[in-house]
């Protein structure tokens, strides 16, 4: 091959790609456009809640009468699908793209769990694989028209978090959870500062695991200490969302489904939930007015 034809063939090459990424940009841009509210929720560390906190906000949001989505952007820990009770559910494929797995007919699931041999198979990809993965979640997943998207993401401020915000572009917002002790808030207020130089609104903070009520005495007892999250919100100068108790309820359906504010809704920690939900939702209508709902 000669030098010339060498270098036509490397010109045809990088249209072709050129085609691929405007045609990719398009399709993740149509996707984006269906979608009413994205939201991200995201800790500092790990073990704090944060997919029960995500989980159960979507599912308060359904209940409601929203059409809501739910991605699993937890690429190492995918663990939205136990929580939801639908384990070895498959994504599958259809004319406009993959399907999302359908809670109920206003509530769906994607999940790199759907797409695992089975749940011991671990994930071991770096960035640019991860990126490609979540640009697929989001523009290759027929999500159709949804008043909410909740974007579970694993804790700290890696890959995923960034990944979001450079393919979504305009999220609504972040809502950071963390949990009473010191050790949980240092890393919350990195979570905060990070949202912030990510240009996302900081909705508020999520003090989950606040307090335990004896339930033969009525005691309330501070298992992780109080109110931490509540100081660190002030701190920051971001909204204080509200406080979470631990109910043993949660761990169980945490490990099974249905998600918890659907099946015990007049428990504490579920009307603290779906308070939260509501706050939430309350503060993207005012970013973005419109949406369903009953």
């Amino acid at each position: 091959m000669s030098e010339k034809e060498r270098r036509e063939e490397g010109k045809s090459c990088a249209a072709s790609k050129d085609m691929k990424k405007r045609h990719e940009e398009e399709k993740l841009r149509k996707r984006l456009a269906e979608i009413r509210h994205r939201m991200m929720v995201i800790s500092g560390k790990g073990g704090v809640g944060k997919t029960t906190v995500a989980v159960n906000l979507a599912a308060a949001l359904a209940k409601e009468g929203y059409d809501v989505g739910l991605l699993d952007a937890d690429i190492h820990g995918p663990n939205v699908p136990k929580m939801l009770g639908v384990e070895w559910r498959p994504l599958v494929g259809g004319e406009n793209g993959i399907r999302p797995v359908e809670i109920f007919p206003n509530f769906k699931v994607v999940s790199m769990a759907f797409l695992l041999p089975n749940p011991d198979s671990p994930v071991v990809w770096r960035g640019p694989l991860k990126h490609t993965a979540i640009r697929q979640f989001l523009g290759d997943v027929n999500w159709g028209r949804l008043d909410y998207l909740i974007i579970d993401l694993p804790p700290g401020t890696g890959d995923e978090p960034l990944s979001v915000a450079q393919l979504i572009k305009e999220v609504d917002g972040s809502v950071v959870v963390t949990t009473p002790q010191d050790v949980a808030l240092l890393d919350s207020r990195k979570a905060v500062n990070f949202s912030r130089m990510l240009k996302v609104p900081v909705i508020g903070i999520v003090e989950n695991m606040s307090g335990f009520r004896c339930p033969h005495c009525g005691h309330y007892i501070p298992l992780f200490k109080t109110g931490g999250g509540e100081r660190a919100a002030n701190d920051l100068a971001v909204p204080f969302l509200g406080r979470v108790p631990i109910d043993p309820a949660i761990v169980e359906k945490g490990d099974s489904g249905p998600p918890f504010v659907l099946s015990f809704p007049d428990s504490e920690a579920s009307k603290a939930l779906l308070e939260i939900a509501k706050k939430c939702r309350e503060f993207m209508e005012k970013e973005k007015p419109g949406g369903g709902g009953q």
